[in-house]
């Protein structure tokens, strides 16, 4: 917490044309679950925490639907989309809300449809013909995980420079409109991405219009994460699920088991 900078530092003019003209702050009583969110972005991931490794393995199982578990380190991650073997090299910036944002994305029911059809993208593969008759192999793959990353640090600077104060006080809620900004903006990457056909030569442009659309227009990037799930729900003749759980409530990790059970004699768990 000591590391926490709340808000963007002005001075000058630019404070002056803030004070007249900028977004509106956020309430006192929202300020504490603002610093907790930028605390853990803070915060390193930790193989000695039990429950940074079971989020681990929660975001590997959900994207790849595999009823297994992984080792800790290993090529797996990169066909996650990490860099590397170890996932952690890659929260620089964005710390442990880097990987519980993928996890939110995995672990709701509205937005988990939506999470394995971009890592399905991420890995795609597609052929457009051009002319002479000559094929062209369009690569459309992404690393998914860095790329999340990288839209997570895109929302944390956002509420850093309050361009979100509006929208979490109307909800009186900051991580769960973090969470939501987060799934939206990752909607708008995936339908540029995918209907443009864009490759990784476009991403570095893609990613700074996504930073202007997050920072100048968030509510319309909410309102078309709610559109899509609203529209998927009546595609499939559900009933839209209730709204994600508030900041604070437990989370229920899928795979692991909470319990160690004592037995007699040599029968124990492995």
């Amino acid at each position: 917490q000591k590391k926490v900078r709340a808000t963007v530092r002005r001075q000058g003019l630019a404070a002056l044309l803030r004070f007249l003209f900028g977004p509106p702050r956020l309430q006192p009583q929202l300020q504490g679950e603002r610093e907790l969110a930028l605390a853990m972005a803070q915060c390193g991931l930790d193989d000695n925490e039990r429950v940074h490794m079971r989020i681990l393995q929660t975001i590997y199982k959900k994207l790849t639907r595999s009823r297994l578990g992984c080792p800790r380190y290993g090529a797996h991650w990169e066909e996650l989309g990490f860099q590397g073997a170890d996932p952690g090299t890659d929260l620089r910036g964005t710390g442990m809300l880097g990987l519980m944002q993928i996890l939110y994305f995995v672990m709701d029911s509205q937005t988990l449809p939506l999470a394995r059809e971009i890592f399905q993208l991420s890995q795609h593969e597609t052929q457009a013909r051009v002319r002479v008759a000559i094929t062209l192999v369009l690569l459309q793959n992404f690393p998914f995980c860095i790329m999340s990353v990288n839209i997570t640090r895109i929302v944390v600077q956002a509420l850093r420079e309050e361009r979100l104060s509006r929208e979490c006080n109307r909800r009186q809620q900051v991580i769960a409109v973090l969470n939501d900004l987060y799934a939206a903006a990752f909607l708008r990457l995936y339908r540029l991405w995918k209907w443009q056909h864009k490759t990784l030569a476009d991403s570095g442009f893609l990613l700074k219009e996504l930073e202007s659309a997050t920072k100048k227009k968030p509510k319309r990037l909410l309102k078309s994460l709610e559109a899509y799930v609203n529209a998927s729900a009546t595609a499939d003749g559900l009933q839209r699920p209730s709204p994600p759980s508030a900041a604070g409530e437990d989370v229920a990790f899928t795979g692991v088991c909470d319990l160690r059970v004592e037995l007699e004699g040599d029968a124990r768990p492995i």
